[in-house]
C-alpha cells in the first residue's frame, strides 16, 4: 500500500492477504488524501484523517478489528466495530478490538486521531464497503467449496449458509480459502432495512475492562528500570528559565536527578512521590517575559477596543449596517466568555523510553500520528525509529493531540538515558493547559415594525483555535455558530479579530460553538423579546428555509417532548437553544428554578438529529457527556490571570458540576437516513444559553456573561 493520489477505484480501496496467523485479512486504503484534506467533511477544512483498517478473522471464528480511531471514552471500539459486524454478517460476541499502531501509508499519518466529532463520520462508508468485501469473499469461498453459485448461499451470524440444503460453514473454516480470492469490485454494503446491529442499543464493549480495572492508561505502564519525573514549569505562562539551584531538590530521599528541558526543570526519581517533594525545593530564578503584567482585565479591555472597530469579514449578506441604521427598532449588546481549561479527570501522563536507536512511547492521545511527530522530533530519530502505544484516555476534549505532555516526557528520557513516567499534578493540568480562548462579542439587530429581525451584526474578538493561522485575517472557528448560523436574516455583517494575546490556545469540547452559540442563542432571545414574540415561534421563522429543516425539526421535536408552551409547576421556568455543528443537529429546552439567588437546573430535553444511527445507546451518553461537560463550564469555569499567571490550581477553584446538581437529562434522537454526522461535541454548545435564557424567563435577568456564577441573579 502506497500514499500516491490518483483516482480511487474499487481496487486501490480494498486490498487483501494472508495474515502471518493465518486467515482472511482485509484493509482498505484511501489514496487521494491529499484532495480529501483540501475538502474536508461538511466543508468544514481538513478532513481529520484518511481512514485505514483491518479485518482478520481467524480459524477460531474469531474476528480482529485494528482500530483506526482512539478510545475518548466516546465509544469509538463500540460504534466502529458495529459497523464492521454488521456488514459482516458476524458474531458479535466473536468480534475483538485493538488500537492501531502509528503508521502514515495505512492511517493518515499525522491525522490519525479522534477529534472534531468525525470519527463515525470518516469510517462509515469505509468500514462497511470494508466488511462488505470480506462477506462477500467468504460467501464465494463456501460456494466454491459446495460447487454452487454463490447466489444460493447466505451469511448469518458468522457463517455461509447453503439456502437449498442448510449446510453451514463458519467464517473461520473459510478464512484461509477467501484470502486467497481477489477483492471484489462491487460488493453491495447492506440496505438499511436489513440491519442487525445498526440502529439497536449495545453495551459498551470498554466499559467492562475500565469498571474491572483491567484496562491499561498511561498511568499504569510499568517498565523495568523506570524512573518518574515531574516538571517545574515557568508560573508566568510564557517565562523561560534564568537559572536554578538543584541543592535541596537532590537532597529529597528517592530523587535521582534533576535535569533542564525547554519546558522548564524536570525532577527525575524513584516515585512520582519523590519527584514532587523534589519539585516543592527547588530554587530557581524565572525571566517572567513579556507577560508578567498580563491581567484577565487588560485581556477584556484589549477584546472591547477590537470590537469597537472594523474587522475581518466573515459574512456579509445584503446592506448588512444600513439595513440595521433603518430598522424600526434596534437592539445592542454585548457578550463575553472566558478562558476555559479542558480539566480531564486523568491528567496527562506519557511513558517514554527512548534509546540511542529508538524510542517508544505509551500514551492516551487522541491524535497518535501528531504526538509520534512530536516524539520523534525530540528523540531525533525517524518514523521507522519510534514506535507508539495508543492507550486508553480519561478525556481529554481536544487537549490530548500532541504537545508538551509528549516532549516533556521524550525529552527527559533522553536526558536521563532511562524511561521515564512523567505525570501531569492536578494543578500542573489546569495552569499548563492550551485553553479554551477568552472572546468578546458586539451583537446588533434591526427589527422590522412588526418585530421581525431584518438586520444583524456581530463582531467578535477572539485568539485563533487553529495552529494553521488565519485566512485573511479570518479564524473560522472564532465565528463559528455565528457566521454559519442557519437563520434566515436577509442583511447580516459578521466581523472578526485576532487580539494578538501571547497565552497557549487550542481546541475544546465543540470549538468555536461552545461560547459563539450561547452568544447567538441568547441574542435571538432577545430579538425575540424585543420583537414581543414567543422564543420558538421566532426561531421557527427563521428557520423556515429548506436548507435549515434538520435544525427546525429538533427544535419542534424538543419543543414537542418538553411540553413548551404549557404550564410548568409553580417557580420553574423554561429556556430553549439550537445548534448545528459537526454534520449533526441538536435542540435543548432546560427548565429551572432560581430561589433566593441560586439556581437549579432540573430537567433538559434534548432532541438531536445526527443522521444516521449507529448505537442509540451511545448517543445518549454523549449527549449526557456532553451536557455535563458544558453545564459545568457555564456555571462555574473560568481560567482568569493576574500578572501573567493562571489562578486557578485545582478542583474547588475550577469546580465541575456536582452530582446533586445534575439535571435529568432526556435525550431524543430523529429518525434520518441521512450519512452520520459527529455526535461527541454537538451537546455541548445549547445548553448555556437554553439555561440562560430560561433564567431570563424566571429573573427577567439577561445573562451575557459567562460564568453564570459571575452574574448576582438575586
Amino acid at each position: 500500500m502506497s500514499g500516491t493520489t490518483g483516482k480511487l477505484g474499487r481496487r486501490s480501496f480494498l486490498q487483501t492477504g494472508v495474515a502471518a496467523a493465518g486467515g482472511l485479512l482485509i484493509g482498505f486504503y484511501l489514496p487521494e488524501r491529499g484532495k480529501l484534506l483540501a475538502q474536508g467533511p461538511f466543508g468544514r477544512g481538513p478532513v481529520a484523517l484518511t481512514p485505514n483498517a483491518f479485518i482478520h478473522i481467524s480459524a477460531d471464528d474469531i474476528v480482529t478489528l485494528t482500530v483506526h480511531k482512539p478510545e475518548n471514552g466516546q465509544g469509538t471500539e463500540t460504534s466502529i466495530a458495529m459497523l464492521l459486524a454488521e456488514e459482516l454478517d458476524c458474531d458479535w460476541k466473536k468480534v475483538r478490538t485493538e488500537f492501531a499502531p502509528v503508521n502514515p501509508d495505512l492511517y493518515g499519518g499525522a491525522t490519525q486521531g479522534t477529534f472534531g466529532s468525525q470519527a463515525i463520520s470518516t469510517s462509515w462508508t469505509p468500514m462497511r464497503r470494508t466488511g462488505a468485501a470480506a462477506r462477500d469473499m467468504l460467501v464465494q469461498a463456501a460456494a466454491t467449496k459446495w460447487g454452487v453459485d454463490k447466489s444460493m448461499c447466505r451469511t448469518e451470524s458468522g457463517s455461509v449458509i447453503n439456502t437449498s440444503t442448510n449446510a453451514r460453514l463458519t467464517y473461520g473454516s473459510l478464512a484461509d480459502a477467501a484470502s486467497k480470492l481477489p477483492v471484489p469490485n462491487n460488493a453491495a454494503v447492506k440496505d438499511p432495512a436489513q440491519f442487525r446491529l445498526l440502529g439497536k442499543p449495545m453495551k459498551r464493549r470498554d466499559t467492562a475492562v475500565k469498571v474491572s480495572g483491567q484496562a491499561t492508561y498511561a498511568i499504569d505502564v510499568k517498565l523495568p528500570g523506570m524512573v518518574y519525573a515531574v516538571v517545574l514549569r515557568s508560573p508566568v505562562i510564557g517565562g523561560k528559565v534564568a537559572g536554578f539551584d538543584a541543592t535541596k531538590a537532590k537532597a529529597i530521599p528517592g530523587v535521582k536527578d534533576v535535569v533542564q528541558i525547554p519546558e522548564g526543570i524536570a525532577v527525575v526519581a524513584d516515585s512520582t512521590y519523590a519527584a514532587i517533594e523534589g519539585r516543592k525545593v527547588l530554587d530557581v530564578k524565572w525571566d517572567e517575559g513579556a507577560n508578567a503584567t498580563l491581567t484577565s482585565a487588560i485581556i477584556r479591555q484589549k477584546l472591547m477596543d477590537l470590537t469597537a472597530k472594523s474587522g475581518a469579514v466573515g459574512k456579509t449578506a445584503g446592506t448588512g449596517e444600513a439595513a440595521l441604521a433603518s430598522a424600526a427598532k434596534k437592539i445592542e449588546v454585548a457578550y463575553e466568555a472566558p478562558y476555559l481549561a479542558h480539566a480531564p479527570m486523568e491528567p496527562h501522563t506519557c511513558v517514554a523510553d527512548v534509546r540511542a536507536d529508538s524510542a517508544e512511547l505509551w500514551v492516551g492521545t487522541q491524535i497518535p500520528g501528531v504526538a509520534n511527530t512530536d516524539a520523534m522530533r525530540i528523540a531525533g530519530l525517524p518514523a521507522n525509529k519510534v514506535k507508539l502505544h495508543t492507550l486508553y484516555m480519561g478525556g481529554g476534549f481536544g487537549s490530548r493531540g500532541g504537545g508538551a505532555y509528549i516532549t516533556e516526557a521524550v525529552g527527559i528520557s533522553k536526558a536521563v538515558g532511562a524511561p521515564v513516567k512523567l505525570l501531569y499534578t492536578r494543578e500542573d493540568d489546569l495552569q499548563h493547559d492550551r485553553y479554551r480562548p477568552t472572546s468578546y462579542a458586539r451583537m446588533a439587530a434591526g427589527l422590522d415594525a412588526e418585530g421581525w429581525p431584518v438586520a444583524f451584526t456581530g463582531n467578535i474578538a477572539c485568539s485563533s483555535f487553529s495552529a494553521q493561522g488565519l485566512q485573511n485575517g479570518l479564524d473560522r472557528e472564532g465565528v463559528s455558530g455565528v457566521a454559519d448560523t442557519l437563520y434566515s436574516i436577509p442583511n447580516v455583517l459578521v466581523q472578526y479579530h485576532e487580539p494578538g494575546i501571547d497565552i497557549p490556545t487550542n481546541y475544546w469540547r465543540s470549538v468555536g460553538h461552545s461560547q459563539n452559540t450561547f452568544f447567538m442563542e441568547g441574542f435571538i432571545d432577545e430579538m425575540a423579546a424585543a420583537g414581543g414574540k414567543d422564543p420558538v415561534e421566532l426561531r421557527r421563522k427563521l428557520l423556515s428555509a429548506p436548507a435549515a429543516s434538520r435544525l427546525l425539526g429538533v427544535l419542534n421535536l424538543a419543543a414537542e417532548k418538553s411540553n413548551w408552551g404549557k404550564p410548568l409547576p409553580a417557580g420553574r421556568f423554561r429556556g430553549v437553544a439550537v445548534v448545528n455543528c459537526f454534520g449533526s443537529f441538536n435542540a435543548q429546552v432546560a427548565e429551572v428554578s432560581v430561589t433566593a439567588g441560586k439556581l437549579q437546573v432540573h430537567r433538559v430535553v434534548s432532541a438531536v438529529d445526527c443522521g444516521m444511527v449507529v448505537n442509540p445507546a451511545g448517543i445518549v451518553q454523549q449527549q449526557q457527556s456532553a451536557i455535563v461537560y458544558g453545564l459545568s463550564a457555564a456555571l462555574r469555569g473560568a481560567i482568569t490571570i493576574d500578572k501573567g499567571r493562571v489562578e486557578q490550581t485545582n478542583f474547588h477553584q475550577y469546580e465541575p458540576l456536582r452530582i446533586n446538581e445534575m439535571p435529568v437529562v432526556e435525550v431524543h434522537i430523529v429518525p434520518s437516513t441521512q450519512n452520520p454526522g459527529g455526535m461527541g461535541e454537538v451537546g455541548t454548545p445549547a445548553i448555556a444559553p437554553a439555561v440562560a435564557n430560561a433564567i431570563f424567563a424566571a429573573t427577567g435577568k439577561r445573562i451575557r456573561r459567562l460564568p453564570f456564577s459571575s452574574n448576582p441573579l438575586a
